[in-house]
């Protein structure tokens, strides 16, 4: 318990200490002016609240995330504390923060654009696929989850006749309910539907944080939460996932996730004030790894601590939703059990549509196609969901999830590089941003190498020093044009 309220407090304080300090090297100035006033246009760029905004960036960064990577990132055991605290604090909400900043500053340009801006055409052109390809990734994933979830847990009319892939015609039928609401909400002006019903599930993820929490306070006696003694990996076969890089990839979301700084300029054009950034950015991802810890710490202590935990996922195949449908089952009773799994399908939901809308977006100002007008956003979106639909139904979920995981820390990787470079060229110190770019370099190069989804190594030594190689080849390629440009 001591380990787990030293990590709250210290995720607390981070918010009012080194937040504030980035915004000072920042230069926050809330007299200038943002693009919800400069580019109005009634459709993405629209002012809204700041209570809000950050309850629509909380659900767009946290989705699913903080709650199945955590539960099965506690399986490593306690020092999943120390990466979800110290990755939140220094890389996470620094990396959100920083890229939302400099996006706010410009107009409210795509990720791309930014990169582009920072490391280069090529890097843009690169990034300009990559990052269309990853929302269309992530848009499988939050459409085929909840679409299960739902289709399990919702008594629906039985049809035996299976269809496409297996998938049985009530699971398709629920696919198709979610995909209407993505296309609407991918299309519509972002107040009219996003900006209406984000900030009911954001209560709702809060509040299920708030209610594990008071159950791991109020019964300690019985769910014992495990102290960090050692940072040794405790997982069932820690051989085959080492703590690097597997844990640095199995709890992305509530430490530091790629796919979070291709939200924050969707919310860069609607802030009414650059004085609004730290909440909303640096607040949203502390909030998100709040979340995170406290169901890693759940997961732990209610079965009896990370062994039993790891007996569970054995048990329930590695499922994380059935894994939450247990501990809230026990603790909390039916009512909040069905309010839980109408909180986690909104989850998933919530950042599957803004997915959708953030790749929208990037196309828009890849070929400087303007979206005031409905068909020109109609005509973007199509390819997208075509493309997320044959995912869907080609690729089973299990390899969806590896890839995108991977992905999702190498768009970190990029974007952290992207902010080194800023804070280079406004004179600003560089290791706030060059530290953590080069611990995730080194993360997703050495899983290159370990992953049995990629090279699969079984000489460890090697990959590790492969995977530093590679860091430090691109750690002097960024260097070199940074120096260069």
């Amino acid at each position: 318990m001591i380990t787990f309220l030293l990590c709250l407090a210290a995720l607390v304080i981070a918010y009012f200490t080194y937040g504030k300090y980035l915004e000072k090297v920042c230069g926050i100035d809330e007299t200038n002016p943002v693009p919800s006033q400069t580019m109005y246009d009634g459709v993405d760029y629209i002012p809204m609240p700041r209570w809000k905004v950050f309850l629509i960036q909380l659900l767009n960064i946290a989705g699913l995330g903080p709650i199945f990577g955590a539960l099965l990132g506690a399986a490593y055991g306690p020092v999943a504390f120390l990466w979800i605290t110290l990755g939140g604090i220094f890389m996470g909400a620094m990396h959100d923060f920083i890229a939302g900043v400099i996006s706010l500053k410009s107009n409210g340009q795509s990720l791309p654009e930014i990169i582009g801006t920072y490391l280069g055409n090529g890097t843009r052109g690169f990034m300009r696929i990559f990052s269309v390809l990853l929302m269309v990734l992530v848009g499988a994933v939050f459409m085929s989850q909840p679409a299960e979830l739902i289709a399990s847990n919702v008594n629906l009319p039985s049809l035996e006749v299976q269809a496409f892939s297996g998938m049985s015609w009530e699971l398709i039928s629920v696919l198709a309910v979610i995909l209407v609401y993505y296309i609407m909400a991918t299309l519509l002006p972002i107040d009219k539907l996003i900006g209406r019903i984000y900030p009911l599930f954001g209560i709702a993820l809060l509040v299920m944080a708030v209610s594990i929490l008071c159950i791991l306070l109020v019964h300690s006696d019985t769910y014992i939460i495990p102290e960090l003694t050692s940072i040794d990996n405790q997982i069932t076969n820690p051989e085959k996932f080492p703590i690097v890089p597997m844990l640095f990839t199995t709890i992305a979301c509530g430490a530091i996730s790629g796919f979070h700084a291709t939200q924050s300029p969707m919310m860069a054009r609607c802030m009414k004030s650059e004085k609004q950034s730290r909440s909303i950015f640096y607040g949203a991802m502390i909030s998100e790894s709040i979340v995170a810890l406290i169901w890693a710490a759940i997961g732990m202590a209610f079965w009896g601590g990370v062994e039993g935990l790891n007996a569970a996922i054995a048990e329930h195949g590695g499922s994380a939703a059935k894994l939450v449908n247990v501990i809230t089952s026990t603790t909390m009773g039916p009512l909040i059990t069905s309010f839980v799994l109408v909180g986690i399908i909104g989850c998933a939901i919530t950042s599957g549509d803004t997915a959708f809308r953030c790749a929208r977006l990037i196309v828009a100002d890849m070929f400087g196609i303007g979206q005031k007008k409905f068909i020109k956003r109609l005509l973007v979106s199509l390819p997208l969901f075509a493309g997320a639909l044959f995912i869907i139904f080609a690729l089973p979920f299990q390899t969806i999830w590896s890839y995108f995981a991977w992905c999702n820390q190498t768009l970190a990787v990029i974007t952290l590089w992207c902010i080194t470079v800023y804070l280079f060229k406004k004179g600003k110190p560089v290791a706030i941003g060059m530290l953590p770019a080069l611990i995730m370099t080194y993360v997703c190069s050495s899983y290159i190498f370990i992953s049995p989804m990629m090279f699969g190594m079984e000489n460890r030594m090697l990959a590790y020093i492969l995977g530093g190689v590679l860091t430090l080849v691109i750690a002097a390629a960024v260097h070199f044009k940074a120096r260069k440009g």
